[in-house]
């Protein structure tokens, strides 16, 4: 019969004959479809586990803790200083962001896309304090500014 129909086909049809003998070997009432074998369920000393309450063993070992183990509440945590700006986010005027970044007529474009990577990893708005953030936009874009003028400048 395999060379009459395709392998697919012949592994299908002895499955069906498979499966159709399993269903008259068991009687239904017993058998859980999906299920190799019988279930069995966990009961320990005649209360089944659904009626167990095995939360309430935490709470019942809280009663029996001995007042000499509890510890002292910790004090509150001493606050955290005030961060300090650093002094070259002080510096946001284009003429010092343009000595820092060092724009020459001998950059090319892929010394100008290092110079600004190099400038946002340390002046990106995301990398610094939050008090310090409106110095760090105002260096970025500046800075950004200035390297897309040497671009342009490039380009021509």
């Amino acid at each position: 019969m395999l060379f009459s129909q395709s392998v697919f086909q012949s592994v299908l049809d002895r499955l069906k004959a498979e499966d159709e003998t399993v269903e008259q070997d068991a009687p239904a009432s017993a058998r859980v479809s999906g299920l190799n074998t019988g279930l069995a369920f966990n009961v320990m000393e005649g209360v089944s586990v659904s009626s167990a309450r095995p939360d309430q063993a935490y709470f019942e070992t809280l009663e029996f803790i001995p007042p000499e183990t509890v510890a002292e509440p910790l004090p509150p945590p001493e606050p955290e200083p005030e961060p300090v700006m650093p002094d070259y986010l002080a510096r946001i005027t284009a003429e010092d962001i343009a000595a820092e970044l060092d724009i020459s007529a001998r950059d090319t474009v892929q010394s100008l896309s290092v110079k600004r990577r190099a400038f946002a990893k340390k002046n990106h708005p995301d990398r610094v304090d939050p008090l310090f953030r409106e110095n760090a936009t105002k260096r970025m874009t500046t800075a950004n500014l200035l390297i897309d003028q040497a671009l342009r400048r490039i380009a021509r």
